[in-house]
């Protein structure tokens, strides 16, 4: 069952109001915010970029909802299509609605769209080194860790080491035997 569905600018009050009530508990994952991104004015904001970005095909805003409510956002993130055919995805639910499986089918969900309806043959996840229950969850959701970022991103006012995830389409497995007259 899905959990998710494309954000709209009608979600910038609600997703404010969640916001402000998980400051505190997003703060150590997530970039510095001003108070104005914590705003219904900074939501729409926020929101009317991310729809520009889906209409150009360079991501993909979801909320993740719980009977309806909106408890998160998932989005699909810098597209790139050619050679590469590959994109990030990042996410975050709630404090009420942790623990309760919404991120674990917010990833499937974002998988099914990414391998099945937009083709992808990648996708990466990344997470700081000490937070174990989003690696679960990418892990549980057939993402593999294959590197460790140092300084990768700047999350909590300082630059953070990152475990970096993939995903490969199950349409294109990464493990093909090689070819004869290739190295392994």
């Amino acid at each position: 069952m899905a959990v998710t569905r494309i954000a709209s600018v009608d979600d910038a009050a609600a997703l404010a109001a969640t916001l402000q009530e998980n400051r505190e508990f997003l703060a150590p994952w997530e970039p510095l915010r001003d108070d104005s991104y914590f705003s219904v004015e900074g939501q729409q904001e926020a929101l009317e970029q991310a729809l520009e970005g889906y209409a150009r095909e360079s991501t993909v805003p979801l909320v993740i909802l719980d009977d309806g409510q909106i408890a998160g956002r998932i989005t699909i993130n810098g597209i790139t299509r050619g050679a590469f055919q590959s994109a990030s995805v990042g996410y975050w639910v709630s404090k009420s609605h942790n623990g309760r499986g919404l991120a674990t089918a917010a990833v499937a969900d974002i998988i099914t769209i990414a391998f099945r309806e937009l083709g992808l043959h990648r996708l990466q996840a990344e997470t700081l080194l000490h937070n174990t229950a989003s690696q679960r969850v990418l892990t549980r959701s057939g993402f593999r860790p294959f590197g460790i970022a140092p300084a990768y991103l700047k999350i909590a006012g300082k630059w953070q080491d990152h475990v970096l995830f993939h995903a490969f389409s199950p349409a294109e497995p990464p493990d093909s035997p090689p070819r004869p007259g290739y190295p392994a």
